[in-house]
């Protein structure tokens, strides 16, 4: 059907626009009638992303939708419904209330597309990059349930969760970032200036340079004259990487190397783990069949790598095996929680022992992080030890035998 935008006045002669779709404009006018609109003027357009008054300028340089406007939409959505507020007055609410334009144009074509007949679920589906997989799929399951509004309160705890956990991540790592990128300056601001400067004392005194000098002294020569190459070759190497990546067959290949890292591995295991434990218990809880919610859940992981051992559990699942003998053939599951999904499935409770999982396992993510920047600091220690020691045999070795021999003349 076509779409078409219209300018109108609601009940308290405020002007409205936005864009209906319908099979001709006495359509869109019947809509906005039963809404309580008047229409001023309606015509035809090219598509729902079309919006009166928009300036493409300004729609590029303004921040996109984030994932804390979904967390405060879920929330506020919850709290509306609740008090039996019908969905298009809340939807018109969170819209005028909302502080991102982005987000309330997202929210306006959910307006629109429930006027024009659609379901909750299908309008958020228009807008893949605001709202996720999981979160559509649970809308779905709020909608056939009628239980939308208790969807919409898990659906928040369960983003304040992702939040808080990227939150930690982030403050984890910030103390070893910034040694590293410390160390990267020094020994760029000592190969371009200061080995430069050594280096015309050096060939005043017609000497031998000792081996460490003279790798020191090539090392620095390369560096000044082909900068420009490594600077190309650096950024040729990082957008290569983001293109690898990008495939579906290097996104695995990359996730199951990240398992591997030395320190960090094991936490980003723990952490995918805590959210498909807490993932699954939600939809199960929610009346989400095995199946299916072994699909949604796997979308939830972020790790390509995690989520192809889930889509295996869901196929077992599938052909009548347990949820304990899929688990265990997927090799990422420790004992223990293998033990509770066992306890789970006998007493009928999968969804409680999955939530004391999430739990064990955010207990563990978050001691790891706390200790993380100890377990780093040896190995920062270290490379900060070797990069001194190699400029002062590199640097002062050759001066301290200059100097020995003038004293000996």
């Amino acid at each position: 059907m076509p779409f078409f935008e219209y300018k109108a006045r609601n009940a308290r002669g405020e002007l409205v626009q936005g864009v209906l779709e319908g099979t001709d404009s006495g359509a869109i006018a019947s809509q906005l009638f039963n809404s309580g609109i008047t229409p001023i003027d309606i015509r035809q357009t090219s598509g729902p992303s079309k919006r009166l008054g928009d300036n493409w300028w300004s729609r590029l340089l303004e921040k996109q939708v984030q994932s804390i406007d979904v967390q405060l939409f879920s929330r506020q959505i919850y709290a509306l419904l609740k008090a039996g507020v019908p969905i298009m007055r809340s939807l018109a609410g969170l819209q005028t209330s909302t502080v991102s334009k982005p987000f309330a144009r997202v929210i306006q074509d959910l307006r629109d597309s429930l006027d024009a007949g659609r379901d909750l679920s299908s309008s958020m589906r228009r807008h893949p990059t605001v709202f996720t997989p999981f979160y559509l799929s649970m809308v779905t399951v709020g909608e056939t349930t009628g239980r939308l509004e208790e969807i919409f309160l898990r659906l928040f705890d369960q983003m304040e969760f992702e939040r808080d956990m990227r939150q930690r991540v982030k403050a984890a790592i910030r103390y070893p970032i910034f040694v590293v990128v410390a160390i990267i300056v020094a020994m760029a601001v000592v190969n371009i200036w200061v080995i430069p400067a050594f280096a015309k004392v050096f060939a005043g005194f017609n000497a031998e340079l000792p081996l460490m000098t003279r790798i020191l002294l090539a090392t620095s020569n390369f560096t000044v004259n082909y900068w420009p190459v490594m600077a190309g070759l650096l950024i040729g190497a990082v957008a290569l990487f983001r293109m690898y990546i990008g495939t579906t067959d290097g996104r695995y290949k990359w996730d199951r190397t990240k398992l591997r890292f030395p320190i960090v591995g094991k936490i980003i295991q723990k952490a995918a783990l805590a959210r498909f434990a807490r993932s699954f218990a939600l939809s199960s809880r929610s009346g989400v069949p095995v199946v299916q919610g072994l699909h949604v859940v796997a979308q939830t992981v972020d790790n390509a790598y995690i989520a192809t051992r889930i889509e295996q559990m869901r196929d077992g699942v599938e052909r009548g095996e347990s949820v304990l003998r899929t688990a265990t053939t997927t090799g990422v599951f420790t004992p223990v929680v293998l033990q509770m999904v066992a306890v789970g499935e006998e007493t009928g409770e999968i969804d409680d022992l999955m939530d004391e999982i999430a739990q064990m396992y955010e207990r563990e993510v978050d001691y790891e992080l706390k200790t993380l920047s100890s377990q780093i600091e040896p190995i920062l220690i270290i490379a900060l030890g070797v990069l001194v020691l190699i400029l002062a045999l590199g640097i002062f070795l050759p001066i301290w035998d200059l100097g020995s021999v003038a004293l000996k003349k």
